[in-house]
């Protein structure tokens, strides 16, 4: 499986993006019918119940013993923490703002992995993941501005942090899980504890139980997380965390020029200098270092 994702990483990553960018607009139809939690937990619990069948057939054996940590920890950070952050954090900021806080991540993750994973961070990669940060903020200027809340740019934050630990921890544990079956079960049970809080705290009567509420559920379940969760974390094993992270920046781009393509939302200045900026800063962030520059971050790794 490793060699078909190196083979076709162009064509993959393009669906992974196009998958999370048609997603966040789903997203926003979605809470207009439902309490937060409860659209939240429905929307992630199915989308692990969907990969339990590819799992049982493609994911090999396992056992629960084994992987039930990993599963905890994930769920933790990939699922409970990062869903309900995100969710709240739309709630209380403009949705531009909401995008830049929580695409912190490939910044964190960055430091993270050079702390935990002892990948290196070149001058290149460091002025990559600051200018691929810059062009989002660029991207999503227009809705950046607004009534700000204390709380929900903490939350934002918080969403990119739990994004950036988890992606951290899969890097460490990718070799001794199953991928299928480490998705399929932290979204089952991430999402069954989104569902025990929103059973808590929300009335589900309020929920309009139509056709446009399941049908942004089974979207975002069916492509937001299943599709879109697997293809990440197999792109995610095939490199650094802080190359892959940064590839992401792309998705907030994308989701811009899908407004504009098919709402008919106006192209801005904005929007094309914050689009220069992130490709600029994803080609930073991948170009290869020349020997003398890889010399040189080997050195400050072993001194460090």
């Amino acid at each position: 499986m490793q060699a078909w994702i190196s083979r076709y990483f162009i064509p993959i990553f393009i669906l992974l993006v196009l998958s999370w960018s048609s997603a966040f607009p789903v997203v926003k139809i979605g809470l207009s019918q439902s309490p937060p939690l409860l659209f939240a937990g429905l929307r992630t619990f199915l989308g692990g119940l969907f990969l339990l069948l590819p799992a049982w057939l493609w994911g090999g054996k396992f056992r629960v013993s084994q992987i039930w940590p990993y599963w905890l920890w994930s769920a933790l950070f990939f699922v409970f923490l990062f869903f309900i952050l995100q969710t709240y954090a739309v709630y209380y900021l403009p949705s531009g703002l909401t995008a830049v806080l929580i695409y912190l991540q490939p910044i964190l993750v960055g430091l993270f992995a050079r702390i935990w994973l002892k990948e290196s961070l070149t001058w290149s990669k460091s002025i990559g993941l600051i200018l691929g940060f810059t062009g989002v903020f660029f991207v999503s200027s227009e809705g950046v501005f607004g009534s700000l809340s204390l709380i929900g740019v903490l939350l934002g934050v918080g969403a990119a942090l739990s994004w950036a630990i988890g992606t951290v921890y899969f890097k460490r544990i990718q070799e001794r899980v199953s991928l299928l079956w480490l998705i399929a079960g932290q979204f089952v049970i991430g999402g069954l504890w989104i569902l025990v809080l929103s059973l808590v705290f929300e009335n589900w009567t309020e929920a309009t139980w139509n056709v446009t509420f399941w049908s942004s559920i089974l979207y975002t379940a069916l492509f937001g997380i299943s599709l879109a969760w697997v293809l990440y974390l197999a792109l995610l094993q095939q490199g650094e965390a802080s190359r892959m992270s940064a590839n992401m920046f792309v998705v907030p781009l994308m989701s811009v020029l899908m407004g504009s393509l098919f709402l008919k939302e106006p192209v801005s200045l904005f929007l094309l200098l914050g689009g220069g900026l992130i490709l600029t800063g994803i080609y930073l962030v991948n170009r290869r270092s020349s020997p003398a520059a890889s010399r040189e971050a080997e050195m400050t790794q072993k001194f460090s």
